[in-house]
């Protein structure tokens, strides 16, 4: 996973940094075999994580911004992306290098009412996930606000979508 110099918390610091509103705890890197299968099917591929949950959650999912920032064509936010029935199932920051987009493409992500991976599908733009990384964060940890009461541990991945070429966005999805 990822190139072998790359620097998680480097990584992880300089996506947030823009986000006043957004704290991020503790995070532990993991291998994929330290997962528990849902997460692994959940996390470990190539796919845009839109049409991942929707199948896995046999729902559409909607997208909410809580938080963005955009300095010149760089453009943070903070989402969380919820089933038809308002349920939260995957809470995350995504940074979008928006001169890397078509015209009509950085429209329909700022006008932010859809999913990115839906975005980019319907515009055809050729993409390839790069998975960066995984990491864990323990139950306890977990702010209630993203996804409830959580005995769980929350699972993520740090990854880059090269659109047409180019890295053009940089993820933090936890599921």
């Amino acid at each position: 996973m990822g190139p072998p110099d790359f620097q998680a918390e480097a990584f992880l610091n300089d996506l947030v940094l823009p986000l006043q509103g957004f704290a991020l705890p503790k995070v532990e890197l993991v291998a994929p075999s330290d997962l528990p299968l849902v997460a692994q099917n959940l996390l470990v591929h190539q796919f845009h994580m839109t049409v991942t949950l929707e199948a896995h959650h046999h729902s559409p999912l909607a997208v909410k911004v809580l938080e963005r920032f955009q300095s010149g064509d760089a453009y943070t936010r903070r989402i969380c992306l919820s089933t038809d029935l308002a349920k939260p199932v995957l809470y995350g920051v995504v940074r979008i290098h928006l001169n890397f987009c078509k015209p009509e493409v950085k429209k329909a992500i700022l006008a932010e009412a859809e999913p990115l991976g839906r975005i980019l599908i319907r515009h055809c733009v050729l993409t390839r996930i790069e998975l960066l990384g995984l990491l864990r964060i323990r139950s306890e940890r977990v702010p209630k606000a993203w996804f409830g009461p959580r005995e769980k541990d929350v699972y993520g991945r740090l990854a880059v979508i090269h659109c047409d070429g180019k890295a053009a966005v940089e993820l933090l999805e936890l599921i």
